[in-house]
């Protein structure tokens, strides 16, 4: 199969041919992926099974692992799912569109292909205007995990989507890079408290400023064990290489990389601005931007993985971003990422 690349300009007049071609072949039960303000999606009608079937099949992704559906109103939500509170509606007008995924019970429409078998549904509106205009011209809600091999680190850009999935998808819509870089905060709504399954784009602390506080998902799952929601193995989003983790400090960074280097052929740096490195020819840097900024420390993060397991690295050291605010979405990859 030749994938095609549809390379949008960012004029919509110019653009809208080629978001309705993709539609079409979304519409025709093909794979899509497109751009969200998160990272990626490799698309597929929520409603054809056999399509969402081969979203599995591309990706290597086992069947217990749901999919997200991705709508392009408010009252999608309401068409797909059922049983709402009062606070899932506050969390819909509050973060919608946007980088947030409810867990709600499903309506019988929705496949359990799409769920892992399970009666309850993962259901976010996009923000990005590309994904936005895709679901709408396909007429149907679109079921998308990110659109990448399974277990490996998010797509960014399309460049990140042909790497792994070139010849086996139908097309991929090229926006240039994800704006956010992480994936979307899971919120499971069938649960009161709402628990915390995934932290992401919305951090915790905007949400309990909406609804009170919320439980956090207090566990990693096993392959094969049925997941109510995507990305909570403990090993996910991982390169080749193997991520070593050190504490957030320019003295702790020097430190484990040297140690590193005295293990390892090859060592990849995800080096913030500044930070000393220790001298030698067998280190590859990636400059991941000032520590503290956390949305460029976000949007790079995949992208910096990427690059340096390109480059043949046999491990990456990278500080351990704190457990607040955004950080906390990327202190939860690099965790699974680092996972044995």
């Amino acid at each position: 199969m030749l994938t095609q690349r549809l390379v949008l300009t960012g004029d919509e007049a110019q653009d809208k041919p080629l978001i309705q071609q993709a539609a079409a072949i979304i519409r025709a039960g093909g794979l899509v992926a497109f751009p969200t303000e998160t990272v990626y999606g490799l698309g597929a009608d929520a409603l054809d099974s056999a399509a969402v079937r081969r979203i599995y099949l591309a990706k290597g992704r086992p069947a217990w692992d749901p999919l997200i559906v991705h709508v392009a109103e408010p009252e999608d939500i309401h068409r797909y799912t059922r049983d709402h509170s009062v606070l899932t509606e506050k969390l819909i007008r509050a973060f919608m569109p946007g980088p947030l995924t409810l867990v709600l019970p499903k309506r019988e429409v929705i496949s359990e292909v799409v769920t892992a078998g399970r009666d309850t549904v993962a259901i976010r509106i996009p923000q990005h205007p590309v994904a936005r205009a895709l679901i709408r011209h396909s007429m149907t809600p679109i079921a998308a995990p990110s659109a990448n091999k399974f277990g490996r680190p998010s797509p960014t850009t399309a460049d990140h989507v042909l790497h792994d999935l070139s010849g086996e998808i139908d097309a991929v819509l090229d926006a240039g890079a994800t704006p956010l870089g992480v994936e979307s905060t899971i919120l499971d709504m069938t649960t009161d408290p709402p628990t915390l399954l995934r932290p992401g784009g919305v951090p915790r602390e905007a949400i309990e400023a909406i609804v009170g506080a919320v439980r956090v998902l207090g566990r990693t799952f096993d392959e094969g064990e049925s997941l109510p929601a995507p990305g909570l193995t403990a090993r996910h989003y991982a390169p080749s290489a193997r991520v070593m983790l050190c504490a957030p400090s320019p003295e702790a960074f020097y430190g484990t990389l040297k140690d590193t280097l005295s293990r390892y052929a090859f060592v990849g740096a995800m080096r913030p601005d500044g930070w000393k490195l220790p001298e030698s020819n067998r280190l590859r840097v990636f400059e991941w931007g000032a520590w503290g900024d956390w949305e460029t420390l976000a949007q790079r993060l995949f992208l910096g993985l990427r690059a340096l397991e390109s480059l043949g690295v046999h491990a990456i050291v990278c500080p351990l971003p704190p457990e607040a605010g955004l950080a906390r979405a990327l202190r939860d990859r690099l965790q699974r990422a680092a996972a044995e």
